[in-house]
């Protein structure tokens, strides 16, 4: 376990965080900003680190468009306890391999999407294989549903 200093010499434990982003995700700021908005995947990272900060956690964020790198680290997660954000993007609709990787992780697990996919045109966005193990799900937030999961996680 590792500990943050907090006011100087106050300290308490700081938890350990995945953040998890699948396809496509590494291209924010460039990929349809219209959808996603301009923040770039860069400035999301340190978004994420920052507020994990603020929040008492250790944050890793990590972005694949492999599938099975994403499914690794959930296992990881899995086998260390570990709380997971994730954005799994495209594969959040049809992935089974996804939904049983989810299924074993018995840390919180929170859902987020900066767009809303429940709402959006494309019908096969209406599905989640992740929603039936995460604690929440946040959408349509943009990149604060980031936030909004880490406090989550704190929460918890």
């Amino acid at each position: 376990m590792t500990t943050a200093v907090l006011d100087g010499d106050a300290q308490r434990p700081s938890r350990r965080v995945l953040v998890l982003n699948g396809p496509n995700l590494g291209r924010l700021g460039r990929r349809q900003p219209e959808i996603y908005g301009s923040t770039t995947y860069d400035d999301l990272v340190a978004l994420c680190v920052r507020w994990g900060e603020e929040l008492g956690l250790d944050v890793e964020v990590h972005q694949t468009n492999w599938e099975g790198a994403l499914l690794d680290r959930l296992n990881a997660a899995a086998d260390h306890e570990t709380p997971v954000v994730l954005n799994a993007g495209a594969w959040t609709h049809y992935s089974y391999a996804l939904y049983d990787a989810c299924a074993q992780l018995t840390a919180p697990l929170v859902e987020v999407h900066i767009s809303a996919p429940s709402q959006r045109a494309e019908g096969f966005r209406h599905t989640s294989v992740v929603t039936p193990h995460a604690v929440r799900v946040i959408e349509g937030q943009g990149i604060d549903g980031y936030r909004q999961a880490l406090e989550t996680i704190a929460g918890s």
